[in-house]
């Protein structure tokens, strides 16, 4: 059996632009596509004005950018009063640009590629979703759930 990036790809995805507000990102994740295998999708692909990809947010990135960055330092949570603070960091959070919190220097895929090649670096660099690109632009996006449902429940 021979599977391509092209076979498997979700050509259906979200976008957002870059310098959108992270409650639009928030909004859109909440409210995210259902893919054919029943997962929803919990990340955007984020695209500057000219369509070219220049970064992912996820559902991990937003939560992860929640969270105060003294606590990128050492600093344990469980050691700080948290009493009446959440609603102070969210606030923040939706203050913010798509750009400010997005994760940048994403890897993809073209979609001649043979599917083990895009597993293969998905699972080293653990992955969960690999855009594909025309150049440098979004056409596709290849999620880790369906290379398994794909392998795995149509045998």
């Amino acid at each position: 059996m021979t599977i391509y990036a092209r076979d498997i790809m979700v050509k259906k995805f979200d976008t957002i632009y870059e310098e959108a507000p992270v409650e639009e990102a928030v909004e859109k994740i909440l409210n995210g596509r259902v893919r054919e295998n029943g997962h929803k999708t919990v990340s955007l692909m984020v695209v500057d004005g000219y369509h070219k990809l220049v970064g992912v947010i996820s559902m991990f990135d937003l939560l992860y950018h929640l969270r105060p960055t003294f606590l990128n330092f050492g600093i344990d949570g469980d050691e700080l009063t948290w009493h009446g603070q959440l609603k102070k960091f969210i606030g923040e959070l939706k203050g913010k640009t798509v750009n400010q919190v997005m994760s940048e220097h994403v890897v993809g895929a073209s979609e001649d590629e043979h599917l083990m090649v895009v597993l293969d670096r998905m699972v080293k660099r653990k992955y969960r979703r690999l855009p594909v690109l025309e150049g440098d632009k979004p056409i596709g996006v290849i999620y880790i759930s369906d290379i398994y449902h794909k392998l795995f429940l149509h045998r």
